[in-house]
C-alpha cells in the first residue's frame, strides 16, 4: 500500500476510535495530534484536554488507536503515542510491549479492559435512546411519554439519532429488529409503564452529562492546544445542541452552564 493511501485508511481506522466517556470518535474531538506513514509504519501522536484525564481512559483510547490501526493491510508496524499526560510514560512503555490493561496499571486495575467498555456501552446506549424518543416526542405532540412502552424500533424515524441508537444497541449485544421495544434496560428488559417517567428522566440526565462534558472537553482542548480547533469537527447531527427538552423550559445555554456566579451582594439595610 502506496504512503498516501495508508494514511488515508489510518485515519479512517482512527474515526472507529472512541472516546469511552464522550461517545465521539477522537477524530471528531481532535485528539489525534498527529498521523505520518511511511514505508508500512504508522505513527500516530494523541492528545487530550489536560494532563490528568483519567488514566483508563487515556489507555483505552490509546489502545483501541493501536488495534484498529494493526488491523490495516498495509501497515507492518503501528506505534501509538500518548502525549503530555502524567502517566504518558508508562502508557507508551506498555502499548509498545503489548502488555494489557492489567500489565499497565497493576494492582489500580480494579476492572479488566472489557468490563471498563461495557460500563461506557451502557452509558452511551441509555444517551442515544433518550435523543432518539426525545426527538420522537417533540415530532408527535399527540404521544404521551407513558406511552413510549408500546413504541418499537420500527416506530422511529431513519434519523441519524435512530442509526446511532441502532449501532449502541448493536454494541451491546441487544435486539436491533423493528420489532423490538425502544425503551429498554440496560439488559434489553421492557420498562413497566409505571418506571417509564422515572426511567426517561435517568435516560436524559445520562445524555445532558455526556453532551456537556464533550463540549466542556472540546473547550479545554482548544485552551491547550489552540491549534486544535482546526481539528475539531462538527458536532455529528445524532448529537443536536440546544433544543426544547420535553416537558421543560427553555433550554439553558452552554456557555451559561460555565458561566461563574455573580458575587453575593451585601445586604445593606
Amino acid at each position: 500500500m502506496w504512503a498516501a493511501q495508508l494514511e488515508v485508511a489510518a485515519r479512517a481506522a482512527l474515526d472507529t476510535v472512541y472516546d469511552p466517556e464522550l461517545d465521539e470518535p477522537v477524530t471528531d474531538l481532535g485528539f489525534v495530534r498527529s498521523l505520518t506513514a511511511e514505508d508500512g509504519r504508522v505513527t500516530v501522536h494523541l492528545r487530550l484536554p489536560t494532563s490528568f484525564c483519567s488514566p483508563n481512559f487515556a489507555y483505552l483510547m490509546a489502545s483501541d488507536a493501536k488495534d484498529a490501526l494493526s488491523a490495516l493491510p498495509g501497515a507492518r508496524e503501528v506505534t501509538v503515542l500518548l502525549d503530555d499526560h502524567h502517566d504518558s510514560d508508562l502508557i507508551n512503555r506498555v502499548l509498545a510491549a503489548d502488555a494489557g490493561y492489567r500489565g499497565t496499571f497493576g494492582h489500580e486495575a480494579e476492572q479488566d479492559l472489557e468490563e471498563l467498555r461495557g460500563i461506557f456501552r451502557r452509558k452511551a446506549h441509555t444517551a442515544a435512546m433518550e435523543r432518539a424518543l426525545t426527538a420522537l416526542l417533540r415530532a408527535r405532540p399527540d404521544l404521551a411519554e407513558e406511552q413510549l412502552g408500546d413504541v418499537v424500533l420500527g416506530d422511529l424515524p431513519d434519523t441519524s439519532a435512530t442509526r446511532a441508537l441502532l449501532r449502541r444497541r448493536a454494541a451491546l449485544g441487544l435486539g436491533t429488529a423493528p420489532a423490538d421495544p425502544a425503551l429498554v434496560d440496560d439488559d434489553g428488559r421492557p420498562c413497566p409503564r409505571g418506571e417509564i417517567p422515572l426511567r426517561l428522566r435517568f435516560a436524559r440526565s445520562v445524555r445532558i452529562s455526556v453532551d456537556g462534558n464533550a463540549h466542556f472537553c472540546r473547550g479545554l482542548l482548544r485552551t491547550r492546544y489552540p491549534q486544535s480547533a482546526a481539528d475539531q469537527s462538527t458536532r455529528p447531527e445524532e448529537f443536536p445542541a440546544g433544543g426544547k427538552p420535553v416537558g421543560a423550559g427553555e433550554p439553558v445555554p452552554a456557555a451559561e452552564l460555565f458561566r461563574p456566579s455573580a458575587p453575593a451582594k451585601e445586604n445593606v439595610s
